[in-house]
């Protein structure tokens, strides 16, 4: 794929689970007693994931779910919303670009990245889910981009760039100004969601097209992947 090649990760995730089979990595957000929210620290150590498999040959294609019936609830409300109301504008700074290098971090990855949604999936969860190349979902999904409900503009890690890619500009913006859910069905009708399973199959799918990716063309997938 690129220069410097490894086979193998530095070290294992502390703040999420992982797994690779045959090519195919899993990343499983593990906190579903809180909806599977993110943290400062998994912030960070996910973007340095995705940083570190542009030299990973071993890992052809990426599956990002959560557990527990739900995807993300997003930014955990005491471990990050909570100390960011007290931080000085050089912190508020640093923390938005870590938070965007992670869905450039997503992107610039050769792997096709392919998300499978239930449950929860709001704030920065549907960031998440936004920036994979490939989203599969339920009927049961919730996906909110609910930044305007607590008062931040709704560009927040790429939407306003990458959404209307994907839904188209005027469903984009309505989603983005109301913080409104979006259902599974809707999803689908709109495009964000390339297939609806069950709530006990979405994961296996996601696993099966991603092991149907993996049996080639690699290279030209990033190729692909990168003029996308």
């Amino acid at each position: 794929m690129h220069g410097k090649s490894k086979t193998v990760l530095e070290q294992q995730p502390e703040h999420f689970l992982w797994s690779l089979n045959r090519g195919v990595a899993t990343i499983t957000l593990n906190r579903p007693e809180r909806k599977n929210p993110l943290t400062f620290e998994s912030y960070a150590e996910m973007r340095d994931l995705f940083r570190e498999l542009v030299y990973i040959e071993e890992v052809k294609a990426v599956v990002i779910t959560g557990a527990g019936g739900n995807f993300c609830s997003g930014g955990d409300v005491h471990e990050i919303i909570g100390p960011l109301t007290k931080m000085s504008m050089k912190e508020l700074l640093a923390f938005t670009r870590m938070t965007g290098d992670l869905v450039k971090a997503i992107k610039n990855c050769p792997q096709p990245v392919i998300a499978a949604i239930d449950g929860i999936c709001v704030g920065a969860g549907a960031i998440l889910a936004m920036a994979s190349d490939i989203r599969l979902g339920t009927r049961s999904a919730k996906i909110s981009f609910i930044f305007s409900k607590v008062g931040l503009a709704g560009c927040d890690m790429g939407a306003c760039a990458i959404l209307p890619r994907i839904i188209g500009q005027g469903r984009a913006a309505e989603l983005l100004f109301s913080g409104r859910n979006m259902s599974g069905d809707e999803a689908e009708r709109w495009g964000f969601f390339n297939q609806l399973h069950e709530s006990e199959s979405v994961l296996n799918e996601a696993v099966k097209m991603a092991e149907r990716l993996v049996e080639g063309p690699n290279f030209a997938h990033g190729i692909t992947k990168t003029m996308l």
